[in-house]
């Protein structure tokens, strides 16, 4: 239970960080079914370890719980303090076991850094002496780097807040999206560009192959060209301008007439789509998803320069304006999955 005071000081902390992380998921659009602090397993600790040494899981180890597993490290893995204090070794045990009686799961992913990949092998290797029937995934994933290659930090050596580069990234996107766009009022250029900087940061992490450090920067990030969350963006808001152009409403084709090498070459990307998104969970993939968009879009741009649409006529036109409509589909589900938002405008 502790000193009072510090308890105190203690739970005001917790509140103000979780109300800040609070606002932060906000922003990038994350919601939890539950959240629950190291703290709420404080109770069970105790008699976990004493539950440990009852199995033959843990021993006792120069006056501290361990548990020995040489085949993946000598170092133990240390559940009890020899002063009788708990780490969170301890804590990440009673937080599977509470995970696994309170859901059920068939799949427990652990979306950590590798520096901790040690530390989930033996924790997953007590999960499975105490016998847990579940699959634990140790996600790991590599170091943002800042433009001279050293770990990202502000000037005075600090780490980034989160925060601070989400707002950099929706300013810096709002003046490219008024340049673009002059025209656009300034409530709509506003949720334009929270749409293009936030999207702009979550693909730049999430096309990278998820164990590779990656440089962190802002002019390839907010770029119109390559492979870029506002290339996606833009890719789709094109598709969609043509059907606002329309003198009615579009009625899908019976069937579709692919003739053109473009148009032929576009939809054979798109039919790839069903492919794709099972392989992502092969190894935890999303750059596998981010990478099929870019060549997606990029065929798309192929085909919006040769082959002409609303200048079509008959069959070709409503063909054509079918592949516009499955292409623009296929893009935003694919960036939704992916956590990123498309406008209609840019």
């Amino acid at each position: 239970k502790g000193d009072p005071e510090n308890r105190a000081i203690w739970e005001r902390c917790v509140a103000l960080s979780l109300g800040e992380f609070a606002s932060v998921y906000a922003l990038l659009g994350v919601e939890f079914d539950e959240q629950l602090g190291e703290s709420a397993y404080d109770a069970e600790l105790p008699s976990l370890v004493e539950r440990l040494l009852a199995k033959g899981v843990a021993e006792i180890s120069e006056g501290a719980a361990v548990v020995f597993d040489n085949e993946i490290s000598e170092t133990p893995f240390m559940i009890r303090k020899s002063d009788g204090g708990f780490g969170y070794a301890t804590t990440d045990i009673a937080t599977l076991d509470y995970r696994i009686k309170r859901w059920n799961p068939d799949g427990i992913w652990y979306v950590v850094g590798t520096p901790q990949q040690l530390h989930f092998r033996q924790l997953f290797a007590v999960g499975r002496r105490l016998g847990y029937k579940v699959d634990l995934e140790h996600i790991a994933f590599g170091s943002i780097l800042g433009e001279d290659r050293k770990l990202m930090r502000t000037r005075s050596g600090e780490s980034v807040p989160l925060r601070e580069l989400l707002e950099e990234a929706i300013d810096r996107a709002e003046k490219l999206v008024r340049e673009k766009n002059p025209e656009l009022p300034d409530n709509e250029a506003g949720e334009i560009a929270k749409i293009v900087g936030l999207g702009a940061v979550k693909y730049a992490e999430l096309s990278q192959h998820r164990l590779t450090d990656y440089v962190f920067a802002w002019s390839k990030m907010l770029s119109f060209q390559g492979n870029t969350a506002p290339y996606l963006q833009n890719a789709y808001v094109r598709s969609r301008s043509i059907f606002r152009r329309l003198d009615g409403p579009f009625q899908p084709p019976a069937r579709i007439l692919l003739v053109e090498s473009a148009e032929q070459t576009l939809g054979k990307e798109i039919l790839r789509f069903g492919e794709v998104v099972p392989a992502v969970l092969d190894g935890f993939k999303p750059n596998v998803l981010a990478n099929f968009l870019y060549e997606l879009a990029a065929k798309y741009h192929v085909f919006y320069e040769q082959c002409p649409v609303l200048a079509a006529e008959g069959e070709t036109k409503a063909s054509r304006l079918l592949l516009c409509d499955l292409f623009s589909r296929t893009i935003k589900t694919g960036l939704m999955l992916l956590g990123i938002e498309v406008p209609e405008r840019m």
